[in-house]
């Protein structure tokens, strides 16, 4: 059974806007605080003006006032849907290599973990700028 986390990235992906790839994301976001925060992937005419579901999701986050990640669920169809480089970028602007990022599939149930690390290796972290 899907967790709460998992099924809240599976209802974000059912409102995605995604009329011309067919292709739906949602994200769900649990910040340190605790509190959830949902992106879904919008399609635009104009193809390059679109945004990702782990974008509208991280933010929703920083709009509601918080600024870490501990926790990522991107729900996509029957295979992993990995966060594309844009969004790996984004997503360590806010969390460490350590963030796990659980990838489910349209019901929201399990089918790949990967940490931030594995996925954006030697990144290039707030941090660095210190």
């Amino acid at each position: 059974m899907p967790d709460a986390l998992a099924r809240a990235a599976a209802a974000a992906r059912r409102r995605a806007y995604a009329p011309y790839s067919r292709f739906l994301v949602g994200a769900a976001l649990r910040a340190e605080d605790g509190s959830v925060h949902v992106g879904c992937n919008v399609e635009n005419a104009a193809y390059p003006q679109g945004t990702c579901a782990e974008a509208g999701a991280i933010a929703a986050m920083v709009a509601a006032g918080q600024r870490r990640i501990a926790e990522a669920v991107i729900a996509g169809g029957d295979a992993p849907c990995p966060p594309c480089g844009g969004c790996r970028q984004k997503l360590r602007e806010f969390a460490g290599p350590d963030l796990e990022i659980r990838m489910v599939d349209a019901d929201g149930r399990p089918l790949l973990v990967r940490t931030l690390g594995e996925l954006l290796p030697d990144s290039f972290g707030p941090e660095l700028l210190a």
